[in-house]
């Protein structure tokens, strides 16, 4: 449940910016049915920057309830305060989440000591199982190989998603850490490579709207079908890139309304819609993939 294709699930709004529970419900249904192994509920691209804490637990929650045990629920609970990261995490105990995917802590900064200790600590608070998150861009915070190697001797921390894009992390990572401990990528665009150097699955955005062709990727990945895993990998190629031409999860929102995944791509503040030069670019890139 914590390898393969593992989708970022996007927060569906209305437009007046309420959770859009009837959208959510489609969602989690799209990758039931088109082989996501697990649904990330609440992360980066779930937009839980701009949800405040009751809608963080209830989107979750909510997430669980429509899964009904089809599909396992991670839920994000990082925090840049280990207080409040360890307030949220407990809040999950005994629900029915399979992990946790936990963000280094953001603005702060802390050195590795510091970051070793604040996730040692949320581990210690709890029973379910950990998943580090490093995205240096967003956060300015990288935890480092030798620090993950540390961490990884603790026993509910299980794995690492790496969103650095810096291949040489994973022979690194495999060096100071045994088999067991999962290695998944959070760069789409690299999350072949990252595999083929001993990853297990990637954290994907482009699941949110190539949930199939996402799993499929993982699965000739995983038993070493390679040549056929890079031809499709180069025909999504443009649609890992593309996602990001503005600051996620703006285009993958229009992309997902546009495929009719959900009803509207409502962003709060300070995410704004996407633009129209954007929006020409990311459906022309949904049409030449084969999507639209």
């Amino acid at each position: 449940m914590f390898t393969g294709s593992i989708v970022a699930l996007i927060t569906p709004m209305t437009k007046n910016g309420l959770i859009d529970w009837n959208s959510l419900k489609k969602l989690i249904n799209y990758h039931v049915n088109n082989g996501t192994t697990a649904i990330v509920s609440v992360g980066t691209t779930g937009e839980t920057a701009t949800l405040n804490c009751r809608e963080h637990y209830d989107i979750v929650m909510k997430t669980l309830e429509i899964s009904d045990g089809r599909i396992p629920i991670i839920a994000g609970t990082g925090a840049n305060s280990t207080a409040e990261a360890i307030a949220l995490t407990s809040r999950f105990n005994d629900s029915g989440i399979v992990g946790c995917l936990t963000v280094t802590p953001y603005y702060n900064c802390p050195n590795q000591e510091g970051l070793y200790q604040h996730f040692k600590a949320i581990a210690e608070s709890t029973e379910l199982l950990q998943i580090l998150y490093n995205v240096p861009m967003r956060t300015g915070c990288d935890i480092l190989p030798s620090t993950v190697a540390r961490l990884s001797e603790i026993k509910n921390i299980i794995g690492i998603k790496e969103a650095t894009g810096n291949l040489n992390r994973v022979s690194k990572l495999r060096a100071l850490i045994n088999e067991k401990f999962l290695l998944l990528s959070g760069d789409d665009a690299s999350a072949l490579d990252f595999m083929q150097l001993g990853g297990q699955g990637v954290i994907s955005v482009t699941a949110n709207v190539a949930a199939k062709e996402m799993a499929q990727l993982c699965t000739l990945a995983r038993t070493g079908k390679y040549t056929e895993a890079h031809y499709l990998n180069q025909r999504l190629m443009p649609l890992h890139h593309n996602l990001f031409i503005e600051p996620n999860p703006i285009p993958v929102k229009w992309a997902c309304k546009a495929l009719g995944l959900i009803e509207t791509h409502t962003m709060r503040l300070p995410m704004t819609p996407l633009t129209k030069k954007g929006s020409q670019v990311i459906k022309q890139t949904l049409i030449n993939v084969g999507l639209l």
